[in-house]
């Protein structure tokens, strides 16, 4: 059904644009969303599901979406989540990798309720899992993240959950090959970790667990000790490891390292499948997810998961199905690595460590003592090794932190008694079964527990646990085995008002904005009383004339000599929450004339910046304001871009844009480069009309910031469609925009190369429109690879075409490696063959006498204007036998050509027999041309005429040539270092007069 439904959708959409351009299409469409809700939907899930299955038409499509979505795009983010939990390991590899595509495009285009799109992304990264599939996934989601890094800061759920995941997944990441992307998760975590370690800090103990796993790695070992010694360098709010320690983790980062199908299944066990019939669903859980060694660490996910996140009923605890120590016990016994066994027991005890009744739940450790007080008959070493661990721990865990833990243990225990979960601990802790040494342990360890009156019984939940009664059923719904009985335990600050909702499950909600009125009342009673008045009549006018009035009498109070810059901050509050509209939709115009840009900065925010504006920066006021506006842009970072737009837009401001440096330099940042930057990001994510409009602007009056690198530009060609592509490859040829110049231009297209393909063509098309010489960045071919650059390859081949060949762009050609995929050199020398041949010809054999001689001589390749790529014999060899090949059925006569096949003899006379044999054929040219010398010499002087002679007009040299190709080996070796000394461009003959 769900099937039929996209289809219809897809039917839907294609009917209405077939035959239409962009534009025509894009009306079209905008008019039938406007009918109605089914329409809207209809549309856009149409879209939605040709963006995942037509990779060609997904940048269309979803630029479409973005245009026709009246619902900031609520109908795909349901859907994409609802894909992401419930059908993501059915996807074929395509949808798969657009629908990543697609994740990453609604990131880019700032779209509320992405990160939770994202963070469902997350959950399905398996741990434990390296198969080519997972990695790619991991290494994805990565990429997004670090490409949107400002993004991502601005969520702090979004930053804890990416650090949480990668975290764990870096143990996974060990193995040699996966060096490089365990650098860049390493990289990350400590990124996030210092910058915005306060965010991470709400993940509570199990950040501790994790760091542990991963403190030996060098950078994590430095964080570490931080996190150890000097905690007030990760924040000065951080008091130090028992802070974190002493938080309950909540079961949302538990569960975001279950996939949804083992979430599933975890659950079916828990809820639906009765105790002593387990196994079949075991050991399909054990060969779906933990057959391989690399599985293992999987396991401390599961029993965290167990612990912190399944909190069954009452009437499931009182009924006959299986329970959670039995899984747990499961999951212990089946072990099959010593490092993942002592993991997986801390994971058990993790909670236990730093208990306390007040905060946390029984239903945390409550599986610990069942799986060992069930498994003392018929598991008795299991028990053993559990109640080791438990009295090991307390020394070894944080030796400083001793006595807080053993009073953690003592606590769980007594808790345990309290609520009955077992009668007494005697029978557990004196046991026969155990050995002395460990019963001894117990004694001295915890005395209090290990005298008992009565034998010990086993207390259902039901009678004490009745904090947790009103647990909430599943929704059948949000991801179960048809309706589960099975119950999440309440983290207050988690449930909403329904008490329903399952958060860990991060269903992207798009919360409307809601219009609330200003509130000031915080900050009110920090300004004096004749701007408390201002500000005040500043909030009860609506009409924006006299708001402008108003607020030219506040910047006159700022003004005023006697202005206490103490209440600096609080004005700046006052003001950012009074405008916070004005910070909301377009700034740019619908339709761009004098009159409606003049209109555009009649804001009353815009006073500050016209007083700027008229005032001479000696002025002592200039550097007031300049704090004012500084004080506004930290409660409010749009304020730096619509600075931009003033002074772009603004009459008054005509020839002023260098205020920006000075407003730049007044920040917090204090730093040009950063702050316009960040400006241009947010302008980026609020509005792509005003990013293209201020382009021309920026890059002019900032080059130097602007042309150094390649962010701005990618900020740009990110998120522009064709016709904006179009305005600004015309803003280029009309000298309004110059976007690259030489000495940075190679650097920019080869940072490019790990752009989005729409990104990557767009940047070919803007350096395109620049008057840049080819050989500027032909360097570049040595870091495209045929399979991982195919955008840059193209549009490479299709100016070369354009070129006649130099002999730096054949050396580069001729240096890409030999691959039968590969077709890049094959064609462009083709190309050349049929239209500049003789210069081609003696490009080629320049390169093949220099490389036939340099092994000899024991040269060092040498660099010519650029740092080219090492270019061998062998690869010569093979792309001329690849252009023999390609020219075999044709007229063409490159290789008649005197040059080329001189230049093969040269090289047959010298090379082993494996590369005779191996480019028999091309030799043979070389073999033919050879018997032709033995003809008279009329014909053989021939041949030399209608080749291009050398640039030097050196006469044909036939009679040396004809020695040449007969002499001995010992003659050729004597003769071969000279060519390349007398010819650098390589355009003489093999054999000349000083052979």
């Amino acid at each position: 059904l769900e099937i039929k439904l996209l289809e219809r959708c897809v039917g839907i959409v294609q009917s209405l644009t077939n035959g239409l351009s962009e534009r025509e299409a894009n009306d079209v469409l905008t008019a039938n969303v406007c009918k109605g809700l089914q329409q809207h939907e209809e549309v856009c899930l149409g879209l939605f599901t040709l963006v995942l299955t037509e990779p060609a038409q997904a940048q269309r499509c979803y630029r479409d979406l973005t245009l026709v979505s009246r619902d900031g795009m609520n109908v795909v983010l349901v859907k994409i989540n609802q894909v992401l939990m419930e059908k993501f390991l059915k996807l074929q590899d395509i949808p798969r990798t657009q629908l990543v595509w697609l994740v990453r495009e609604l990131v880019k285009s700032g779209v509320m309720g992405a990160d939770g799109v994202v963070m469902t992304l997350l959950k399905q990264i398996a741990g434990g899992d390296i198969s080519t599939k997972n990695l790619w996934l991991a290494e994805s989601v990565l990429d997004i993240l670090l490409e949107q890094k400002e993004w991502v800061l601005k969520s702090g759920m979004l930053i804890a959950m990416a650090v949480y995941t990668y975290l764990r997944l870096i143990v996974d990441h060990g193995a040699p090959n996966l060096v490089p992307l365990r650098q860049k998760e390493v990289d990350f975590c400590i990124s996030m970790l210092r910058e915005k370690f306060m965010e991470c800090l709400i993940i509570g103990r199990d950040l501790v667990r994790l760091l542990q796993n991963v403190a030996r790695i060098p950078e994590m070992e430095l964080l570490w000790r931080d996190l150890l010694h000097n905690p007030q360098v990760l924040s000065p709010q951080f008091t130090g490891i028992l802070q974190l320690l002493t938080a309950r983790t909540s079961r949302k980062f538990l569960a975001c390292r279950l996939t949804p199908d083992m979430e599933t299944k975890l659950l079916f066990m828990t809820s639906r499948v009765r105790f002593g019939q387990q196994k079949r669903y075991q050991d399909w859980f054990q060969r779906q997810y933990l057959s391989t060694a690399e599985s293992q660490s999987l396991r401390c996910d599961l029993i965290r998961y167990i612990c912190g996140v399944v909190h069954p009923s009452n009437e499931v605890l009182s009924s006959d199905i299986l329970p959670r120590w039995a899984i747990i016990g499961w999951l212990l016994t089946t072990c099959t690595s010593n490092v993942a066994a002592s993991n997986a027991k801390l994971a058990l005890f993790y909670d236990w460590l730093f208990f306390n009744p007040e905060k946390d739940s029984i239903m945390n450790i409550e599986p610990a003592i069942l799986v060992m007080h069930h498994s003392m008959k018929p598991h008795p070493a299991i028990t053993a090794t559990l109640l080791d661990f438990m009295c090991r721990i307390i020394p070894h865990f944080f030796p400083p932190l001793e006595s807080q833990v053993r009073q953690g243990i003592f606590n769980s225990l007594n808790f345990i008694m309290e609520k009955r979960v077992l009668a007494h601990l005697a029978p557990l802790f004196d046991n026969p079964k155990l050995d002395r040494e460990l019963r001894s342990m117990l004694r001295e360890r915890f005395p209090e527990f290990c005298s008992s009156p009565s034998p010990p019984t086993e207390v259902k939940m039901e009678e004490t646990v009745s904090l947790e009664i009103d647990n909430h059923v599943l929704d059948k719904e949000e991801g179960c085995y048809d309706n589960t009985e099975a119950a999440f335990s309440d983290d207050e600050e988690e449930v909403n008002n329904k008490g329903k909702k399952r958060e860990f499950r991060f269903h992207p909600i798009k919360e409307a904005v809601m219009e609330e009125p200003a509130d000031i009342t915080p900050w009110l009673d920090q300004l004096d009383d004749t701007m408390k008045e201002k500000v005040l009549q500043l909030q009860k006018t609506s009409d924006p004339e006299t708001q402008c009035e108003v607020m030219q009498e506040i910047v006159d109070l700022i003004l005023e000599e006697d202005f206490d810059s103490e209440q600096m901050s609080a004005l700046a509050s006052c003001l950012s929450e009074l405008f916070k509209d004005h910070f909301r939709g377009d700034v740019l115009p619908e339709e761009i004339t004098e009159e409606s840009l003049e209109e555009s900065v009649c804001k009353p925010v815009c006073l500050i910046f016209r007083n700027l504006v008229t005032m001479q920066e000696d002025n002592s006021g200039f550097s007031v304001l300049l704090d004012m506006l500084a004080e506004l842009y930290q409660k409010q970072p749009k304020i730096g871009y619509h600075l931009l737009y003033y002074l772009k837009a603004s009459k008054a401001a005509n020839g002023k844009m260098m205020l920006y440096e000075s407003f730049a330099q007044a920040t917090a940042l204090g730093d040009l480069h950063t702050c316009l930057m960040m400006d241009m990001k947010a302008c980026q994510e609020d509005d792509v009309r005003l990013l293209c409009y201020l382009t021309p602007s920026i890059y002019s009056e900032f080059p130097d910031e602007t042309l150094r690198s390649g962010e701005l530009l990618n900020m740009i060609v990110a998120v522009i469609d064709s016709t904006q592509l179009q305005e600004l490859m015309c803003h280029v040829m009309m000298g309004n925009l110059v976007m690259f110049r030489k000495d940075s231009v190679l650097n920019i297209l080869i940072q490019s190369l790990d752009w989005e393909t729409f990104e990557q063509y767009s940047t070919w098309q803007l350096f395109l429109a620049h008057s840049i010489p080819l050989e500027t960045i032909i360097p570049i071919l040595q870091h495209l690879k045929y399979k991982e650059h195919p955008e840059a390859l193209s549009c490479l081949l299709l100016q070369l075409r354009r070129e006649k060949p130099t002999e730096e762009m054949v050396k580069m050609v001729l240096s890409r490696p030999c691959h039968p995929e590969d077709q890049f050199t094959t064609s462009i020398l083709r190309h050349w063959a049929s239209k500049y041949d003789d210069t081609l010809g003696e490009h080629i054999k320049a390169q093949l006498i220099k490389n036939n001689n340099q092994p000899r001589k024991r040269q060092s390749l040498r660099s010519s204007s650029s740092k080219l790529a090492q270019l061998t014999l062998e690869q010569i060899l093979e792309h001329m036998d690849n252009l023999r090949l390609s020219l075999s059925n044709t007229k063409n006569n490159f290789f008649t050509q005197t040059p080329i096949l001189q230049a093969l003899q040269h090289v047959q006379a010298s090379c082993d027999e494996a590369h005779k044999m191996r480019f028999s054929d091309l030799f043979a040219l070389a073999e033919e041309y050879e018997d032709s010398q033995s003809k008279p010499p009329k014909s053989r002087r021939k041949a030399p005429a209608s080749s291009p002679r050398s640039r030097k007009g050196a006469a044909p040299p036939t009679n040396n040539e004809e020695e040449s190709a007969s002499s001995s080996a010992s003659d050729e070796e004597d003769s071969k270092p000279k060519a390349p000394k007398r010819k650098r461009k390589g355009s003489s003959a093999v054999g000349s007069d000083s052979d």
